[in-house]
């Protein structure tokens, strides 16, 4: 241990006296967590609205104040026919055509129930998709008020189509009932934040080791593969948990985030992870002669690391064959606990497939690592 302790020592003081690892380890987390947070999200904030009102009552106008009062649409263009619609909707100036048809008040009047018809741009289906869900439940809001029921006819890119029998749905969001989808991307940014840490730093170190020679050095004295790996990557760890802890503290400040769960259940699936991660740094510095080697080898795995994680989409929305590959992702395994036990409250017992996964990664990660890494002398 004691020799352990001072290649740590060692370590630490190199990784501190390194202007260029210093900012690497302040500067691009928090910026990740500031910008990229509430840059990387689906919600739609404007929508530019078509307005096409063929009843002209104070109800058709009652219904168009309630989508500008939600500040999520903007009135910008009135044309009389639905064909002048479709042509704002051809040429981007507008994403969302509300048609009031002619007789709206009177049937409200007389029925309690009529029907409008949205058209949208389904150029971008996702953001069409949401677009939609932002109308539907306005118009939910307005009928309530009004006393009535409206029957929307959504149609995505025409303005074919009638309008059909609508269902009465009730629905509400646990866990996140706000919708606020930058808690959710900025703690899934946290395990991007250990990742870069655990990977990236690990690998460049021992690259950097072997450019300037004095990785030879080492290898020529008495000490153990085991007690150089531990020295190593031990420092690595510890500045891991800090990277988490300033990411929390950010997210905490700067947004505003509730976290209903216990830290402690995060703070055992990111010691868990950190080893995974340290693993494969240790496992791509083997490969890579140069910190230059290192870096775009690193950035290739986080690619992969990236896109296969469902960070920004669903891992069930991808084939078959890709959700069992993800399944191998620890990434994937470490943002399902940290969401899991801020955003919903987990607990060990409902986390503990994800921690279990994290755990064997760690194992087999390290492991193969250390089986590559070879020692001149022991």
């Amino acid at each position: 241990m004691r020799t352990i302790l001072f290649l740590m020592r060692k370590e630490a003081l190199q990784v501190l006296r390194d202007k260029i690892t210093r900012i690497q380890l302040i500067v691009p987390p928090v910026l990740q967590l500031l910008v990229l947070s509430q840059a990387a999200t689906f919600e739609v904030r404007h929508t530019r609205l078509a307005l096409v009102d063929e009843d002209r009552t104070p109800a058709a106008h009652r219904l168009v104040e309630a989508f500008t009062a939600s500040g999520r649409f903007e009135v910008v263009a009135t044309p009389l026919s639905m064909a002048a619609a479709d042509q704002a909707l051809l040429a981007r100036e507008a994403g969302l055509v509300l048609r009031v048809p002619r007789g709206f008040e009177r049937d409200l009047r007389r029925t309690g129930t009529a029907g409008v018809q949205l058209v949208l741009n389904a150029e971008d289906g996702a953001a069409a998709g949401v677009v939609q869900s932002y109308a539907v439940r306005i118009l939910d809001r307005w009928g309530a008020q009004e006393g009535a029921v409206l029957r929307p006819a959504v149609v995505a890119g025409s303005s074919g189509g009638r309008a059909g029998p609508r269902l009465d749905l009730r629905t509400r969001g646990w866990f996140n009932p706000g919708g606020h989808y930058l808690d959710f991307m900025a703690l899934g940014f946290l395990a991007m934040l250990m990742t870069i840490i655990g990977t990236l730093l690990t690998a460049q170190n021992i690259a950097r080791e072997k450019e300037r020679g004095t990785l030879e050095q080492l290898n020529a004295t008495p000490i153990t593969r085991g007690q150089f790996i531990a020295g190593k990557l031990l420092p690595f760890w510890v500045l891991g948990l800090f990277e988490l802890t300033l990411g929390l503290v950010v997210i905490k400040v700067a947004f505003g985030t509730p976290f209903v769960g216990s830290l402690g259940v995060v703070y055992l699936g990111a010691a868990l992870y950190l080893v995974a991660a340290l693993g494969v740094g240790l496992l791509i510095s083997t490969v890579a002669e140069t910190q230059q080697q290192a870096m775009f080898v690193t950035f290739f795995v986080l690619i992969i690391y990236l896109f296969l994680s469902g960070l920004f989409t669903p891992v069930q929305s991808m084939p078959g064959w890709v959700q069992v590959i993800a399944e191998l992702n620890p990434i994937r395994h470490f943002i399902v606990v940290v969401r899991g036990a801020l955003m919903k409250g987990a607990t060990l017992r409902e986390l503990a497939p994800s921690l279990g996964a994290l755990a064997a990664f760690a194992a087999v990660a390290m492991g193969v690592a250390l089986l590559r890494y070879r020692k001149t002398t022991a």
